[in-house]
């Protein structure tokens, strides 16, 4: 299937419509959702594992025009890396559920292996297929696509990823912990170290003239080269954040892959890079924006924003900084609090560069908000409640954690009007409440009363309080709904929003965990206002923040969206 200009490709991309608000696309659409492995296929084209997407796209390096060919509602979940065997066959590392999958070229699935545990790096050398684990204590094994048990051949690895036969014979792979990269021979035997103090690696490769290759995951997109022989190194700093996977080409052409913004990019030795695809926003989630008209989204491996990402791509997208697993996000008084579904809710300082722990082992947070008292305010996803943390930290440097409500169905964002009250939606009661205080002494856990405001609104995510009007994103009818808060009256302000997945495409989320590891980020459109009172809304159906702009105000819109594009 050709791949559109978004996710949403031919699809689900109507245009955004609105009788109150004029729409602008702070960035233009995402067309490659995240990349990750990256190798050739037998048709010349480079094929590209989109673990977010959890689909597999055929990109041609010559156009950039691209074909999806694995898509979101097949057997693959999560894939992280692929690779061909001599067949034709493409096999792929299915990580978040633990699987290894061989792809025929009649498109006919089959499941390797269930026994790999976090599966990522996979290699094919000639007929025989080696995959290692991307946790502490992995493993490196030989499996077997017509039948057998895995073979072993060494434990200890410090989070495996993406590895390489060598031409003296010997499989390369990388310690992502520890900044190292071993070799083994693909018999078996004792694995041996080969580099010490290699910056982040993530993936070791080799071009056409045998010469060792590594890529750093970190902000500056390092570029390791070494000489097998002599060992010799040279290194360059290529401003691609995020690198995770490259392939040479037939020509010793190096295009690589970023798990932090996506995109395929053509990559020199001396560190100059040509766009082949734009990179992009991986979600974006949570959404804010500062006194200053700054827009910050919360993109799961870091913290990101439209504007002019000075890489020389044309994706209209910053990286700000990479912050891991952020998903809901707010800004207050020159800071940006945020909160990881994977348990934990952090304070940064953009000035000084500098994150503080507020809480831990929160259960799936996911919205933030600030309340009067400069107390932080979360929607605990999974405990199904909404918890105040202190604005003060202990000795041990987080703060206190108290509960507000309890006994709620799925919280997910959360938002105050200008009396001080706390709002709530609920994507799966379909509803808006209001978090009142508890006028009775009874056994409520959660300490405040739950009064519904709006209800029958099928998924509402995003919300956010304007004067006398909540508005929120319903997920589930792609619009914008608009509540007045002294009469209870709701309206559709916006539809065709691009948030969710495509219509007709159905998939069941991968595991939020596996063994352990970070698995794969629940959807979450994120709402915002801004000084000015025009809204911002994190368009995950497509990559793009949106903003929009009330027609009775003027049409004045925030900063920092440079080559905005209409969509109404």
């Amino acid at each position: 299937m050709r791949a559109g200009p978004s996710r949403f490709g031919d699809t689900g991309g109507r245009q955004v419509t609105s009788r109150r608000w004029h729409t602008d696309r702070l960035n233009p659409p995402n067309r490659l959702w995240g990349s990750n492995g990256v190798t050739f296929g037998p048709d010349g084209r480079l094929y590209v594992a989109q673990f977010l997407a959890g689909r597999i796209s055929a990109v041609d390096p010559a156009s950039g025009d691209m074909d999806v060919v694995v898509e979101q509602d097949g057997p693959v979940q999560a894939p992280d890396d692929l690779a061909f065997g001599t067949d034709g066959s493409m096999y792929i590392a299915d990580l978040t559920p633990g699987r290894v999958w061989r792809r025929t070229p009649d498109g006919t699935y089959t499941l390797v292996s269930d026994r790999v545990r976090v599966p990522n790096g996979i290699t094919c050398v000639g007929d025989r297929l080696f995959v290692n684990e991307m946790r502490m204590n992995g493993r490196l094994l030989e499996l077997f696509p017509d039948g057998g048990d895995p073979v072993v051949l060494t434990d200890g690895l410090a989070l495996g990823n993406a590895m390489q036969l060598g031409p003296d014979g010997l499989l390369y792979y990388p310690h992502m912990i520890g900044n190292q990269v071993w070799r083994i021979p693909p018999d078996g035997g004792l694995p041996e170290l080969f580099a010490e103090h290699v910056d982040d690696p993530v993936a070791v490769r080799f071009d056409k003239g045998g010469v060792l290759v590594v890529l750093s995951r970190g902000p500056a997109g390092i570029v390791t080269r070494i000489d097998l022989s002599t060992g010799a190194r040279s290194v360059v700093v290529s401003g691609v954040v995020g690198l995770d996977n490259a392939a040479f080409d037939a020509e010793n052409r190096m295009y690589v892959s970023s798990f932090g913004s996506g995109g395929v990019t053509e990559m020199h030795e001396d560190g100059r890079t040509r766009e082949i695809v734009p990179r992009g926003f991986s979600g974006p989630f949570g959404v804010t924006v500062d006194l200053r008209g700054t827009v910050y989204a919360a993109d799961h491996y870091r913290l990101a924003g439209p504007g002019d990402s000075g890489e020389g791509d044309s994706s209209g997208v910053v990286t700000r900084e990479l912050q891991t697993f952020v998903h809901g996000i707010t800004a207050d008084d020159g800071l940006l609090h945020f909160a990881s579904e994977y348990g934990d809710v952090r304070t940064y300082d953009p000035v000084h560069r500098s994150t503080r722990v507020r809480a831990r082992g929160l259960n799936e947070p996911t919205g933030i908000a600030v309340a009067p008292d400069g107390a932080l305010v979360v929607a605990e996803t999974g405990a199904g409640r909404v918890v105040r943390i202190d604005g003060t930290d202990g000795s041990d440097g987080s703060a206190a954690v108290t509960v507000l409500a309890a006994g709620l169905r799925h919280p997910v964002d959360v938002a105050f009007d200008a009396e001080g009250r706390c709002y709530v939606s609920d994507d799966r009661l379909g509803a808006v409440l209001r978090i009142d205080d508890s006028d009775s002494d009874s056994d409520n856990d959660g300490g405040g009363v739950a009064v519904t405001v709006a209800e029958g609104l099928g998924a509402p995510q995003g919300l956010a309080v304007r004067g006398d009007e909540l508005f929120t994103v319903d997920t589930r009818g792609r619009c914008l709904r608009a509540v007045s808060l002294s009469t209870g009256e709701s309206r559709i302000d916006a539809e065709n929003l691009p948030v969710g997945l495509p219509p007709g495409i159905t998939r069941a989320d991968p595991a939020l965990f596996a063994e352990g590891m970070p698995g794969s980020p629940r959807p979450f459109a994120g709402l915002a206002v801004a000084p000015d009172g025009t809204l911002l809304l994190s368009a995950n159906g497509e990559g793009s923040v949106l903003r929009l702009t009330d027609s009775g105000a003027g049409g004045v819109g925030v900063g920092g969206g440079q080559g905005a594009e209409r969509t109404s």
